[in-house]
Order: structure tokens, then C-alpha cells, then sequence
């Protein structure tokens, strides 16, 4: 019988972890913000969700499960295109500045230009469903 080493197995199970880490931003289609993609959003007519967000926030990281579960019971929420802003990279880009960012883990719906709705820092069910039915 074969036997998996101790290193082996370690290796196993640190990348289950990596995929596990990932997997989340996998199943909601969230898109690396650059400027190419928000233009490209802007430009298809529809709207889409900003999330100003930091791997080390832990709002942002329940915003994101509540997200997640939303998808989960609605699929047609698994349509809202979501670009994911790096607060790290970006607070004191023209991005902030223009939308008037206060500060991460803030979600926004863009149609084109026009603002549709806005959570700072909020983690309620309701209220972010509330926001992705204007992306819808």
C-alpha cells in the first residue's frame, strides 16, 4: 500500500487551504479593478457593483459572505458584475477621489457614470440585497 509522507500530506493540505482561500472570489466572478475593466463596464450599459475592499478588513470579509449567500439563494445575482477595488492600491487613487470614497469596504452600483445606490460599511442581508437588485 502507498503511503503518503508527512510532507506530502502537508503540502495536500496547504493547498486545500490556498484553494479554499480563493474560492469565494472565484464563485462570485469578481473582477480585479484597472481602469480598462471599469471603462469597459461603464461602457456596456449595465449596471455593476464596486467593492472597495482589503484582504485584511475583516467588514469587507462579511460583506463578502453575505454576498456569497445572496448568490447562493438567488442566482441571478451571480450575473451582477463585481470589480474589486485593492483599498491598499487604490486609496489615494482617482477612483477614490472621484466617487468620494471614505474609506474601504464600501460597495457602490455604477450605471455608466450615474451612481445608483451606496453601503459604507454596512454588513446587513437586507440592505445589501437591496443594493444588488439596482444592479440587476
Amino acid at each position: 500500500m502507498n503511503t503518503l509522507s508527512r510532507r506530502s500530506l502537508i503540502a495536500l493540505f496547504g493547498t486545500g487551504l490556498a484553494l479554499a482561500a480563493i474560492r469565494p472570489a472565484l464563485a462570485l466572478g469578481v473582477t480585479d479593478y484597472t481602469p480598462e475593466v471599469l471603462a469597459a463596464a461603464k461602457a456596456s450599459g449595465k449596471p455593476f457593483l464596486l467593492d472597495f475592499y482589503a484582504t485584511w478588513c475583516s467588514t469587507c470579509k462579511a460583506q463578502e459572505r453575505v454576498i456569497e449567500g445572496l448568490v447562493s439563494e438567488n442566482p441571478a445575482y451571480a450575473g451582477v458584475t463585481i470589480i474589486r477595488v485593492d483599498w491598499d492600491k487604490e486609496e489615494r487613487g482617482d477612483l477614490v477621489k472621484s466617487l468620494s470614497i471614505p474609506r474601504r469596504s464600501t460597495l457602490v452600483v455604477l450605471e455608466g457614470e450615474a451612481e445608483l445606490g451606496r453601503i459604507v460599511a454596512g454588513t446587513g442581508k437586507a440592505e445589501i440585497a437591496a443594493l444588488m437588485d439596482l444592479a440587476l
